[in-house]
């Protein structure tokens, strides 16, 4: 590592722990952050319902991106790499653990796909803290071939130790940005990896709660300022936003917590064997707050989709702007990296705190 990049990596790491200290805060103030979101996702039966235009989007820029890697959609990601990975080991077992899993359904759906290829040989533990989602699982998986494959845990991934090397492959599905203690999840994970083991992660990299660094919120404001003002309204917050809130998601649960610190810390504690980073302003107009606005049927919404894409990609791709997204596979042990483009290596999608 280049020393420009260790004193940036120090920086990070300065105040990403006085921002940990901040955020621990009592074991009463964890705890009321828990009872949040717990209650945020009690009554959640589809954690990733997503918009008409953001099907739109992903359809048009992201299949293309993600094909020559192998899979069409992150979900697809996840299962393609279990399945391959069951599929080579055959008759050998493969173990899974999936940390923060949900509901479930991604963990189920690949149990379901690995009985339906005749693999038996892969068994999958869900982490889990909220037990009304895991209770939601067990219902679906009653009476399915796949039932055996499956493992529930409930535990906060905060505190979660795994047996030394127990896993071949560690999933993170949109979960790692609600992690507070990070560094003690990432150390758990490369325990629990054997030594040919694979780490996998589709997750959010962006600003701590999602909010916009100012350099991306200027162009958020710039494209603001064309919709029109139905097109303003804040459809998970119920408010008009004639001018962009740029909100922080982090104030009362653990949404986006620490969602800054997940790319720079799995650089310093992992290799990267595939690094597909994506989307930053984009995600303001295709995501639930506001991406129902729109019609994805109708020419001008898609158009504006377009342009806002077309400016994303230029200015991640000349640095002005940092990726917020990614899909990463991740080893144990020193590899080449595929990328999406030579351009956005992990380093250079690290983007430098104030």
């Amino acid at each position: 590592m280049s020393g420009s990049l260790q004193s940036l990596f120090k920086r990070i790491r300065r105040k990403s722990r006085a921002s940990l200290a901040a955020l621990r805060g009592t074991d009463a103030a964890y705890q009321a952050r828990l009872r949040s979101e717990s209650e945020q996702f009690d009554q959640c039966l589809n954690v990733h319902e997503l918009p008409d235009i953001f099907h739109y989007w992903s359809n048009r820029y992201l299949l293309p991106m993600f094909q020559p890697f192998g899979f069409t959609s992150p979900n697809d990601f996840f299962l393609k790499q279990v399945l391959q990975r069951c599929r080579l080991a055959a008759p050998s077992p493969v173990t899974v653990v999936s940390v923060g899993a949900g509901n479930c359904d991604l963990e189920i759906e690949i149990a379901e796909q690995l009985a339906a290829a005749g693999l038996h040989n892969g068994r999958i533990d869900c982490i889990e803290i909220n037990a009304n989602m895991i209770d939601r699982a067990r219902a679906r998986l009653k009476g399915s071939p796949a039932a055996a494959q499956v493992n529930f845990l409930q535990e906060d991934f905060n505190r979660w130790r795994p047996r030394d090397g127990s896993y071949d492959i560690i999933m993170a599905n949109q979960s790692l940005h609600h992690v507070l203690e990070l560094e003690h999840l990432f150390d758990s994970i490369r325990s629990g990896l054997k030594e040919d083991g694979l780490f996998l992660t589709s997750d959010m990299i962006g600003r701590n709660g999602h909010q916009r660094w100012p350099e991306a919120l200027t162009m958020v404001e710039r494209f603001w300022q064309e919709l029109p003002d139905a097109y303003r309204y804040n459809q998970l917050m119920l408010r008009q936003e004639d001018s962009y809130i740029n909100h922080d998601c982090s104030t009362a649960g653990f949404e986006g917590i620490r969602a800054q610190d997940i790319l720079p810390l799995l650089i310093e504690g992992f290799h990267f064997e595939t690094f597909i980073p994506y989307g930053n302003i984009i995600f303001t107009f295709v995501d639930r707050p506001f991406g129902h606005n729109f019609d994805a049927a109708a020419e001008w919404d898609r158009d504006f989709i377009d342009r806002v894409h077309a400016a994303d990609e230029a200015a991640m791709l000349d640095g002005s702007i940092k990726p917020t997204s990614m899909i990463a596979v991740m080893t144990l042990k020193r590899c080449e990296t595929r990328l999406r483009d030579p351009r956005l290596t992990p380093r250079f999608c690290v983007r430098q705190t104030d």
